[in-house]
This record gives structure tokens, C-alpha cells and sequence, in this order.
């Protein structure tokens, strides 16, 4: 009787293991990253504590990812072509109504 009660929670306890990561990872597809390039201006937005650069150009804004910062961090105010990997991410508000895309540059190579 203790037999089946410790396989039954055995089991109970790795499909639980099993749900949870399936539910962690989520639905990836469309957050595959693809090389781009892009030219404008580079702004620096945010507040004091959480602050992010952003490329401005007239088709959209590229979010810098936070350990890209470094390279571009003298050239504010200045129009930059820089290269990398854009991530697009959808956002929703709390209601679940659709708020916008992010896009974020990842491994970006300053060209000019």
C-alpha cells in the first residue's frame, strides 16, 4: 500500500516538474532573432535608475539591450548604422489588449 502511494506522488510530482517548464518556456516562435541594419539617431530614455538607449529613425525605434550599451553610449545625439539582431517583442497590457512591439537590438557592430 505505501508502494502505491509514493509511485502515485512520484508520478504526480514529475508530471507537475513537466507541466510547469512546458508552461515556462512558452510559445517562442515568433521571437526569433534576425540580422538587420539601421540608421539614426541615438537618444537616451528612461529615468535614473532604469535608463536604455534607443535608435530613432523615421521607420521605428531599435531598443538597445542593456549589455550592448557600452558601445554606443558616446555617440548620443549623433546618427549611427549599427548591425545586429533584432528581437521583436509583442507587447500586451494587463487586460490582454495588444500595446505595441519592442523591438531590441542584440549584438549590434557599429558600421558608421
Amino acid at each position: 500500500m505505501i508502494r502505491k502511494r509514493l509511485l502515485f506522488f512520484t508520478f504526480l510530482l514529475v508530471g507537475l516538474i513537466f507541466c510547469f517548464d512546458l508552461y515556462a518556456r512558452g510559445n517562442r516562435e515568433g521571437n526569433k532573432p534576425r540580422i538587420v541594419q539601421v540608421t539614426g539617431v541615438v537618444r537616451l530614455v528612461g529615468t535614473a535608475l532604469f535608463p536604455e538607449l534607443v535608435i530613432t529613425s523615421d521607420d521605428g525605434e531599435w531598443y538597445i539591450a542593456n549589455n550592448e550599451m557600452h558601445k554606443l553610449h558616446d555617440y548620443q545625439h549623433r546618427i549611427v548604422t549599427v548591425e545586429g539582431e533584432e528581437t521583436v517583442i509583442e507587447l500586451r497590457f494587463t487586460s490582454g489588449m495588444p500595446a505595441g512591439t519592442k523591438r531590441i537590438l542584440n549584438n549590434i557592430r557599429i558600421i558608421r
